[in-house]
């Protein structure tokens, strides 16, 4: 039972990242489902691409129903991603479970101060396609070898580097995070990874239903705001698995 509850409480809080804010959820759901479900670092991570990848879907359907979807533009920026998630997917099963959660954590915290430094001045609707693509095929290494959806380095790259107003970059990226995790799963299936259903499925109807209300919360709150919000969840899950690697 005291599974059960942490697993809808957990989903709620991460499908309001994923609805508002256009990511955010894996990188706060494997902390989760390591540190509150007990799970080890390799299936807390194939676990949380499942349940991403179905709640991204949901959320990704009411932004594409507002508008707020560049689809051509997000489906260029996930193909660049495809190749280097399942690649590093493949190799995420030689690493040390130490070394990922090190890793995991460097990357929000490095997300995160992105986030909080002012952005730059970027000329309307410029596009850069090298920066494009080199920023969708980093972040489709990272969803493969830390089980993220990228949500959390998607909004950035798509604000800052394509020039996408927030709330259409929260739900482009909600297209991003589904295609790559995709395709970390299907480099990771067969690998023997043992999956809770009993976990997966309350976290993820929760996470639906969060994801849902993230969105309707975020109608009332500035970009700017949101992104600030981001971030700083986004450094207490990096301090927090940092602090718990070196004790």
């Amino acid at each position: 039972m005291t599974a059960l509850v942490l697993a809808l409480v957990a989903g709620a809080v991460v499908g309001l990242a994923l609805g508002g804010l256009g990511g955010g959820g894996s990188v706060l759901a494997v902390p989760a489902l390591t540190y509150l479900i007990g799970m080890e670092p390799a299936e807390a991570i194939t676990t949380s691409l499942i349940i991403v990848t179905l709640t991204s879907v949901t959320a990704l359907a009411g932004h594409a129903r507002d508008g707020n979807v560049a689809w051509r533009t997000g489906l260029l920026f996930a193909a660049a991603g495809i190749v280097p998630a399942m690649l590093a997917g493949t190799a995420a099963g030689s690493l040390p479970q130490a070394g990922l959660t090190l890793a995991f954590a460097a990357v929000a915290g490095l997300a995160a101060l992105r986030m909080l430094r002012p952005a730059s001045a970027t000329a309307g609707g410029e596009v850069r396609p090298v920066e494009a693509g080199a920023a969708g095929a980093g972040l489709g290494a990272v969803t493969g070898l830390l089980g993220v959806g990228g949500g959390f380095l998607a909004v950035p790259a798509l604000t800052r580097v394509l020039s996408l107003p927030m709330r259409r970059a929260v739900g482009t990226s909600l297209l991003v995070i589904t295609v790559n995790s995709l395709a970390a799963l299907g480099a990771r299936a067969g690998t023997g990874v043992h999956l809770d259903w009993a976990v997966i499925a309350p976290f993820t109807a929760a996470a639906i239903l969060g994801a849902w209300d993230g969105k309707r919360h975020a109608r009332r709150l500035s970009g700017n705001t949101l992104q600030r919000v981001f971030a700083y969840a986004l450094l207490a899950v990096a301090a927090f698995m940092l602090a718990d690697a070196f004790v």
